[in-house]
């Protein structure tokens, strides 16, 4: 759950907020801006027919790019954390993508199909980079006895930046559906680029803090990263040659691909971690001890990240959206997500409080994925509702989203301090990223999952999905009450 904690505890350094935190701040905003900017109108932009300026993609391979889009642009958090802790430090690390995102956005605003694709690969590379060390740096503030300070940072974050993902959707949205789908794409660009800007402004008040690797790369480290990245790009660039010359490219190839690399990459990434020679003993054996938490978020991950694929469609297709003869756009839905934060996150943090320290991380993990179960579930019975072509009431998708984003409220924050908490300082980049890379396993599994919306009938497709991470919740809840009376007896 967020914490609210005493202002006192807040992140102050003379001013009642530090020149360093609102840049971060402001940053972060305008990266929400853009990530959920493109959450709102890409599946629908790539479900829509050419004839309306879309890509003309099935639905299940509409929902199928999302989700391996965003599950690319999680899983290249690792290279870009090790970026970050090895060669350029946080800072240059952070303009290099966030420009690198605002430039994908303004490729997508020219209405080239290879122009979207290319864009996509930007955003997903830029963001890889820019996120694991927005959180890296802003722990760098934060000493030895200072976690609690360090958590209460992280909530303000999460809770704050909702606003922009408020608006996001509300702009990007009526910008996609109402004018053209590469306007809503130039807003979010524009956006990115705002922050960039303020960026490189407000970063003078850091001092040195982030403005070196912690740890440089020596040459031969670098060799060996320069031939590795190689030799993905050769393989991919490889395959993808074989597939034009034989005919048979499609963009449904591409995304099988990308998927099973994406299903590969974080468990290979979480052993090269681990296995890091300059790790200690005590280090390894507490990296291994949150593998459980990884493995949450990427359930968590694969049901929520949903919401802008199937659930985004399902608003389009099947909810009834006039109000008083506006009929209102299926991405500003997609705004209720952070609407719901920004208003229970008050109650969840009054709960957090009263419970002290009662409400442990294992115990917020479960209660998020038991959220995340319980809309799916929600889903089943919507989706009998809209059986036969009938338009429902939007009230199922409020309810939806209203559970989700009380998942997120008590499983993001809680689980991004604790992963930073259990991460050695010189590592931190990195081992933030495998929270990202993780995330990206959910999101790949959820792009294969998807598919099988085509065979299963909508109420037992969000049966399934909805009973299984409210069976891995009980297990999980399970475990920690074994272990707590095994320590007792002990």
């Amino acid at each position: 759950m967020i914490q609210i904690v005493p202002r006192r505890l807040l992140p102050a350094a003379g001013p009642a907020r530090p020149g360093w935190f609102v840049t971060l701040f402001l940053t972060d905003m305008w990266e929400r801006f853009s990530f959920y900017g493109m959450q709102a109108i890409l599946v629908l932009y790539a479900a829509a027919p050419a004839s309306r300026g879309g890509l003309g993609l099935p639905k299940s391979e509409a929902a199928a790019l999302f989700g391996v889009y965003m599950a690319t642009l999680f899983m290249l958090a690792l290279p870009g954390g090790w970026l970050g802790d090895r060669v350029l430090g946080e800072r240059r690390a952070v303009v290099c993508g966030a420009a690198t995102v605002a430039a994908g956005h303004y490729c997508m605003a020219v209405p080239v199909r290879a122009c979207t694709f290319l864009g996509l690969a930007l955003i997903a590379l830029g963001t890889g980079v820019l996120k694991p060390n927005m959180s890296g740096l802003l722990t760098r503030f934060y000493g030895p006895g200072q976690e609690v300070r360090r958590e209460a940072a992280f909530a303000v974050f999460y809770m704050s930046i909702q606003v922009s993902a408020l608006l996001a959707p509300l702009v990007t949205g009526y910008l996609g559906e109402r004018v053209n789908w590469h306007a809503g794409f130039a807003a979010a660009g524009v956006g990115m680029t705002f922050g960039v800007a303020q960026f490189v402004v407000g970063s003078r008040t850091f001092g040195e803090v982030g403005g070196r690797p912690a740890r440089p790369a020596t040459r031969r480290e670098l060799r060996s990263a320069g031939r590795v990245a190689a030799t993905v790009v050769g393989v991919a660039a490889l395959l993808l040659g074989a597939d034009a010359v034989a005919g048979t490219l499609a963009v449904k190839h591409v995304l099988i691909g990308l998927g099973l690399v994406v299903m590969v990459v974080p468990p290979l990434g979480y052993l090269a971690v681990r296995r890091d020679p300059a790790l200690t003993r005590a280090d390894r054996t507490r990296l291994g001890s949150f593998l459980w938490l990884f493995l949450a978020a990427s359930l968590f991950w694969m049901v929520v990240g949903q919401a802008g694929s199937l659930l985004n469609l399902f608003a389009d297709r099947h909810t009834d959206r006039d109000i008083a003869g506006f009929t209102v756009p299926a991405a500003w839905f997609q705004s209720l997500t952070p609407l719901f934060i920004l208003l229970a996150a008050p109650l969840f943090a009054a709960v957090a409080l009263r419970l002290g320290a009662r409400a442990g991380v294992r115990r917020k993990v479960c209660t998020g994925l038991a959220l995340a179960g319980g809309g799916f579930l929600v889903m089943s019975l919507a989706s009998m509702s809209a059986a036969d072509g009938v338009r429902v009431t939007p009230l199922w998708l409020v309810a939806v989203y209203l559970l989700h984003a009380c998942g997120e409220i008590v499983l993001g924050p809680s689980g991004m301090s604790a992963v930073a908490d259990a991460a050695p300082v010189a590592f931190r980049g990195r081992v933030m990223g495998l929270w990202w890379l993780f995330s990206a396993l959910g999101m790949a599994v959820g792009s294969r999952v998807v598919l099988l919306s085509d065979v299963l009938p909508a109420p037992l497709y969000y049966l399934v999905f909805g009973l299984l991470p409210l069976l891995a919740a009980a297990a999980l809840a399970g475990r920690g009450r074994r272990a707590r009376v095994l320590a007792s007896s002990a």
